[in-house]
């Protein structure tokens, strides 16, 4: 059976993640905070080039997107939902380039 893309990416984000063997200090977490706040600035001016880059691509190609742009724009939420999971501590698991990016 095959699974819907909402099912793929509801398991890319809550589905098995190795937790870290040790617990990194209050300092290091924070230094890895800092980095991947400024890791998920970037992302965000990332996504909006690749916004307006889809858009064009839209409309030259009769409204059809560019199917490994919106893929790739997948995979950008999917790494900043991971990060901000980190952020919040929600999580322990650090996002790539710490963890493998799925």
């Amino acid at each position: 059976m095959a699974r819907s893309d909402d099912d793929k990416i509801d398991g890319r984000l809550h589905g098995e993640q190795f937790e870290p063997e040790g617990e990194d200090g209050l300092l290091t977490r924070l230094i890895y905070m800092l980095i991947i706040a400024v890791l998920i600035s970037l992302a965000q001016t990332v996504l909006g080039v690749v916004t307006v880059i889809q858009f064009v691509v839209m409309l030259l190609n009769n409204k059809q997107p560019n199917e490994r742009l919106a893929e790739f724009g997948t995979d950008l939420g999917i790494w900043v939902a991971k990060a901000a999971r980190y952020q919040t501590a929600a999580s322990k698991v650090k996002p790539w380039p710490w963890t493998d990016l799925d």
